[in-house]
């Protein structure tokens, strides 16, 4: 989330004309995240969430985005729901970009996670994957491991900044883990971006996920490795430190609702070098590239300059569960 495109009352009051939901009495952007512009809307009697699709957003994928929240939705995952207009569709144009309006979830993320969290967010997250095998809807991951070649060649020297002669160790890692990427693991629809400020808690409790639009079809257990690298580490000042507890119950957690197979266990550290590659490829290329003008945090890409190394140095399953 952040904020790209300004909006002013005359936009909001085309959406009060357009949609259904009363009159709008306050509008205001949202900082986090790196994606979209998203505003927070409220009415006099409900919130919800206006999202104006930027960047790298296909707006080819945008019925599965809200066909696939609709679909949780039913299917009681919480999560946010598309809001239909008067038309009877869930997309409309903001300054010819694409937009959304979904419901709020009345809840907030953690600054951090505990150990039993991330048992409960596993759980969740096997629930997750369970009920999106009932929605036949398919997406093709746009952020696989076919586009960080191509990523890697729009980031420019300039990265080594952050660590010597890491252009040439990502390239390095890159053609590593191409060569022992997995071919044949089970798949499923996956939300892909499950960092802490996308899952939800409610007066202390899990209440349910946000931020769908990296959501894909691919392998489950790529979900749960991008999970280890967002959740289970600890920054201690400048370092990174794997919390192998909250790993175990992350694991422990999913697998009360779903198994891993012993293909998923052999190529779980491949799968989160592969996670952690993929995001520090992101935020290295964000870092260099995002306009000036934008009212958003950046990322540190050093974060999974770290995370990457730590994966590195292990090679089984066992590294990551008790």
């Amino acid at each position: 989330m952040a904020v790209y495109t300004k909006i002013n009352s005359t936009i909001i009051s085309s959406i009060e004309n357009s949609y259904s939901i009363g009159k709008i009495i306050k509008f205001s952007g949202i900082k986090k995240g790196i994606e979209n512009t998203n505003y927070f809307i409220k009415t006099k009697k409900k919130k919800f969430i206006l999202t104006i699709f930027e960047k790298r957003v296909n707006s080819k994928d945008l019925p599965f985005f809200m066909n696939l929240m609709s679909g949780l939705h039913k299917l009681k995952i919480k999560c946010p729901m598309p809001i239909k207009n008067k038309k009877g569709s869930y997309l409309f144009k903001i300054k010819k970009k694409q937009s959304c309006i979904v419901t709020f979830l009345d809840g907030k993320d953690k600054n951090e996670l505990t150990a039993k969290d991330c048992y409960v967010v596993g759980k969740n997250i096997g629930k997750l994957h369970k009920a999106s095998k009932k929605l036949k809807i398919f997406r093709k991951n746009s952020m696989s491991i076919n586009s960080w070649g191509p990523l890697l060649n729009k980031i420019d020297n300039r990265i080594n900044k952050f660590s010597k002669n890491l252009k040439n160790l990502m390239k390095h890692d890159l053609n590593d883990i191409k060569e022992k990427w997995p071919k044949n693991l089970p798949k499923g629809i996956i939300h892909s971006d499950l960092f802490i400020d996308n899952i939800f808690f409610h007066k202390k409790k899990f209440l349910g996920y946000i931020d769908f639009y990296f959501s894909c079809n691919d392998f489950l257990a790529y979900e749960l490795a991008i999970c280890i690298n967002a959740l289970c580490f600890k920054k201690k000042n400048s370092s990174f430190i794997f919390d192998k507890k909250k790993s175990t119950n992350l694991i422990r957690g999913y697998e009360s609702v779903r198994e891993l197979n012993g293909n998923e266990k052999k190529y779980f550290n491949v799968l989160c070098r592969g996670s952690a590659l993929r995001y520090l490829l992101t935020r290295a290329y964000d870092y260099l590239n995002t306009p000036k003008n934008a009212i958003i945090k950046i990322k540190d890409p050093k974060e999974y300059i770290k995370k990457l190394n730590f994966h590195r140095q292990v090679k089984s399953y066992k590294n990551y569960i008790n």
